[in-house]
C-alpha cells in the first residue's frame, strides 16, 4: 500500500488474545525501512526498522494475522473465519476497533 495519502511500502496486522477478546496492532513500514505501530491504546510507536517493531511485537505475543491458520487460531480460542482486521477511515475512528469481542462460544 503506497500512494500519496498512504507513504507506506507495507502493512501487516498483528493479534494478541485474552480468552475470546483479540487486541490488534498494525505494523506500518516507510519506505526507508523504519516502522510504526498502532496498538490498542491508539498509540503509534515508532521503530528504527521492521525487525525491531516485529521483535516488540512478538516480545509481547502478538502473532502475524497473515500467518495464522485455523489450527493456530483454535489454539488461542477461536476460528479463524471469526477474525477480520479492524478498518476505519483515520486512526481515531480505528482506534476502538483495536479490541475484538468474539463473545462466547456455543
Amino acid at each position: 500500500m503506497s500512494d500519496a495519502t498512504h507513504p507506506y511500502v507495507d502493512e501487516q496486522w498483528w493479534l494478541a488474545s485474552l480468552g475470546r477478546t483479540v487486541v490488534w496492532a498494525r505494523l506500518r513500514i516507510r519506505p526507508g525501512g523504519t516502522a510504526e505501530v498502532f496498538d490498542s491504546d491508539g498509540n503509534t510507536l515508532g521503530y528504527d526498522s521492521e525487525d525491531s517493531a516485529r521483535a516488540m511485537l512478538m516480545d509481547a505475543e502478538f502473532v502475524a494475522f497473515e500467518g495464522l491458520d485455523a489450527e493456530d487460531a483454535l489454539a488461542r480460542g477461536f476460528a479463524l473465519d471469526e477474525l477480520q482486521p479492524p478498518q476505519a477511515d483515520d486512526d481515531a475512528k480505528l482506534r476502538p476497533r483495536m479490541l475484538q469481542s468474539l463473545g462466547v462460544r456455543a
